[in-house]
């Protein structure tokens, strides 16, 4: 079949990949519901912004911590049993801050419990394309993969709105829990990932994949892009309880991940780019384009719009970084490689959430938005410098 869809149509034309994206979306709603899931949990009890970023970005940064430290363990033994492990602690982490005081120690174990069990289903996905698709369909895989995931982003706001509503304050983070287990489970049970082995190398380097400059250059630039992300959570609750209702914060987040679903299934349309430091610039200025108009504050029709316009380039930035990892891992590393890439991301969120927090309670939630944006800048600056030569793969 020939046509600009083609690609992506080959990609899904094969059964395993399917049922393998599918399953790890599943496992992965938890990170689309975190955010809101903790703040209305947070807000519901009478809690203030502060606390609730923090919180926010415990859950980021415990994922960041442990995503790397599970990777180095499935790039050294087997995906299942490992996954597995961390979708039930994880799990127990969120069943634990739905009935513990937001405000206490007790919270912030659970939290951070929740966050760095977080099972790394994106980087096994990633690490398993090669094996499901040929290598002139990895860019299509990648990009499909890249707006895939922003359904989480547009689901899971609209899930937490929903169990909230059912449950009370509690119900985002219970009902994250157990959608994390189904996942993983259906996941971890798939052919590809029991056969699937780490690369068998001589003596390990420490460092792992960080042993490579450019890498780390690469995970800088994710790791400001994740700030962005991280700012606009936030921004967006407080502005939506400005202008009308706590509740609206979902749909301003699903619109936000709507215009990143639309501009990934567009991305799988362009073609691989032979220079990807470059187009990493250019979809990383693309971003700080788009959220920058956010700081005017226009209104709840305005502010969906401009969340949907936000969200545009981020699937390609994400894209781009997904390419990069696979060339410049150092070889027995490249689940951890890709776990470093979610960490850095993670990290930068867990920043831009709190210091966000911080921000809107003194100065409102334009200077969330306005902070995101500069980091998106700063991210394209990051790799001025290229990452890898120019090349036709991509």
């Amino acid at each position: 079949m020939n046509g600009p869809l083609a690609p992506t149509i080959a990609v899904l034309s094969r059964r395993p990949a399917v049922r393998l994206l599918g399953a790890s979306l599943l496992g992965r709603l938890p990170t689309g519901m975190a955010a809101l899931a903790v703040l209305l949990l947070v807000r519901g009890r009478g809690g203030d912004y502060a606390l609730a970023g923090l919180l926010s970005g415990l859950y980021a940064a415990g994922s960041a911590l442990g995503g790397p430290l599970l990777g180095r363990v499935i790039d050294r033994s087997r995906q299942p049993p490992v996954l597995l492990g961390a979708a039930l602690a994880a799990g127990v982490g969120f069943a634990a801050l739905a009935v513990v005081p937001v405000d206490g120690a007790l919270a912030i174990v659970a939290i951070l419990l929740a966050g760095a069990a977080t099972p790394p289903l994106e980087s096994c996905l990633r690490v398993l394309w090669p094996r499901v698709v040929p290598a002139d369909r990895l860019h299509a895989a990648y990009s499909l993969d890249a707006a895939a995931q922003e359904i989480l982003f547009v689901l899971g706001p609209l899930l937490v709105l929903g169990a909230v509503r059912l449950i009370g304050p509690a119900g985002g983070v219970l009902v994250a829990a157990g959608l994390g287990v189904l996942g993983v489970a259906a996941f971890a049970s798939a052919p590809q990932p029991r056969t699937w082995r780490g690369e068998r190398t001589g003596a390990r380097h420490p460092a792992g994949p960080l042993r490579s400059g450019r890498l780390v250059r690469l995970l800088v630039s994710l790791l400001l892009t994740g700030f962005t992300i991280g700012t606009f959570s936030v921004g967006a609750t407080a502005y939506a309880e400005h202008v009308g209702g706590r509740s609206l914060a979902g749909w301003f987040i699903a619109a936000n991940g709507l215009g990143a679903l639309l501009g990934g299934v567009g991305y799988t349309l362009v073609p691989a780019a032979r220079d990807l430091s470059a187009r990493l610039r250019v979809v990383a200025l693309l971003l700080a384009v788009g959220y920058l108009p956010l700081a005017a504050q226009p209104g709840l029709a305005g502010t969906i719009g401009l969340s949907v316009l936000a969200g545009l380039s981020l699937p390609a930035v994400l894209t781009c970084g997904f390419a990069l990892v696979e060339r410049l891992a150092p070889a027995g590393t490249v689940t951890e490689a890709f776990t470093w890439l979610v960490t850095a991301f993670g990290i930068g969120n867990a920043v831009g959430a709190a210091l966000s927090g911080t921000l809107v309670d003194r100065y409102g939630p334009v200077a969330a938005f306005l902070a995101g944006a500069g980091t998106a800048i700063l991210a394209a600056l990051t790799v001025v410098r290229r990452l890898v030569p120019a090349s036709p793969r991509g």
